[in-house]
């Protein structure tokens, strides 16, 4: 028999159907067991009699003969009958919540281990670094699959968004000649005789691409040897790029503005249910409030009593307060911050004209975090090599680059979105980690460095 997804049996009320899923969990009740399957769809629950035949078995006698048989995690083809479920068993928390399926037969494809851990509550109650060393299995869980469910509407809305805005999609490299933007963090690797680094952003790439299409965007892996252990950083992120010519430095902010409403406006369309899984609060984003640095730390200095009109970037607990003030008086949870010192600005960030002090830079905060930086870039070939230069680095050491400026780069600039703190942010995670699939830190690449992870069944 054809199968039938979990989420099409809402149309096979009185059907009988073949479905196909992982066993999530088990309630056993006398001679009635009950069972939430799950596949790629939803979950349904299945109700299992003595009339159930478990193939390469014989009938099933009762649950607990069946107990012996299936347990949570075993992939099974099971055969049965879509009925309504009673008005008072209803479950309004799954769209398949008015239906069940009862068994006439089922068939275990693949003998799962027995669990190191329970995966039917509602929540997994495990310590982070518990929950990252089991990845392939944690993953599993409906609760943390809805995580990267929400990615995949922001990366789906992205793509979107920057394609409505005449963009094209490129792909760049990761392992590039020379650093980014110079400075220690950056991983350094053995390339055959030479060395080579993974790149601490797609900017170099995307920049040379803009006398090319004039408009690009990217989703690329980005690398940082930033030697701390916190819940906001990770050593590989996603980056969400775009680069634009022909632009001004209102324009940028303008069009990266509209690309984050447009972002969470879809998630919060298409991932309700996901959204709803870890009560995630509505975004609000009236006219989204920017102010200078030098303006944002005389609001911490008024709202907060913390002067900090010295400091060259916003602390973390700046980027806090400055959201708050922004939910308060704007009702926002977005606020654009710029002109940060050129000196603390990577060397093709444009100085202000008015003031070669602060730069045409610009942060996006969201809900207490930033999810964005950018800048209007210098585009003139002699400026950008004296830039390099009073930077401590080598123009040779960037040939290619320069060539695309050297034969004629319009007025251009761009930005980048973390994908991992933008879902940290809309679900309201606690840590970063939580919010990659599979997490690079100092302590982990897959497995816990210099941990020996012992009793794994």
């Amino acid at each position: 028999m054809e199968r039938t997804l979990i989420l099409d049996c809402n149309d096979k009320v009185g059907e009988i159907v073949t479905i196909y899923g992982w066993i999530q969990t088990r309630r056993d009740h006398g001679k009635i067991l009950f069972l939430d399957v799950l596949d790629r769809t939803g979950l349904i629950q299945v109700v299992v009699s003595q009339d159930t035949h478990l193939r390469g078995v014989s009938k099933v006698t009762s649950s607990a003969h069946l107990g012996g048989e299936i347990s949570p995690q075993d992939v099974v083809c099971i055969i049965g009958k879509v009925n309504k479920r009673p008005t008072n068993l209803v479950n309004k928390n799954i769209p398949t919540g008015e239906i069940e399926i009862s068994a006439e037969s089922i068939e275990i494809l693949s003998k799962a281990s027995e669990l190191p851990f329970d995966m039917g509550g509602p929540t997994l109650n495990l310590e982070l670094p518990t929950l990252l060393d089991w990845r392939t299995l944690s993953l599993r869980h409906p609760k943390i699959k809805a995580i990267f469910k929400v990615q995949e509407a922001l990366l789906s809305s992205f793509r979107q968004v920057c394609q409505k805005l005449g963009c094209t999609e490129v792909v760049v490299p990761t392992i590039a000649a020379s650093s980014t933007e110079g400075g220690a963090e950056v991983f350094r690797i053995e390339y055959f005789e030479h060395k080579a680094f993974l790149t601490q952003s797609p900017q170099l790439y995307k920049q040379m691409l803009v006398p090319v299409f004039e408009r690009v965007f990217t989703i690329t892996k980005a690398y940082r040897a930033e030697p701390s252990v916190t819940t906001r950083h990770l050593a590989e992120v996603t980056q969400m790029d775009c680069e634009f010519g022909f632009t001004s430095f209102d324009e940028l902010m303008d069009i990266y503005e509209s690309i984050a409403i447009s972002m969470v406006e879809h998630v919060q369309n298409s991932s309700k249910l996901y959204l709803k899984e870890y009560g995630a609060e509505e975004i609000v984003y009236n006219k989204i409030p920017r102010l200078t640095l030098r303006e944002a730390q005389e609001v911490i200095l008024k709202e907060y009593g913390r002067d900090n009109k010295k400091e060259k970037d916003l602390t973390p607990q700046d980027e806090q307060d400055l959201c708050k003030w922004a939910k308060k008086k704007h009702n926002s949870d977005f606020i654009t911050v710029t002109h940060f010192p050129t000196a603390a600005k990577p060397f093709y960030t444009m100085p202000d004209p008015k003031n070669s002090e602060y730069s045409l830079s610009y942060d996006l905060l969201f809900k207490g975090i930033e999810i964005l930086s950018g800048s209007q870039r210098i585009n003139d070939y002699q400026q950008l090599v004296e830039s390099i230069k009073s930077h401590g680095m080598d123009p040779k050491d960037f040939e290619m680059y320069l060539m695309a400026f050297k034969y004629g780069m319009p007025p251009e600039g761009g930005f980048s979105f973390g994908l991992e703190r933008m879902i940290m942010q809309i679900l309201g995670l606690a840590n970063i980690r939580e919010a990659a699939l599979f997490p690079r830190d100092m302590e982990r690449v897959d497995i816990r460095l210099n941990v020996n992870i012992k009793n794994k069944k």
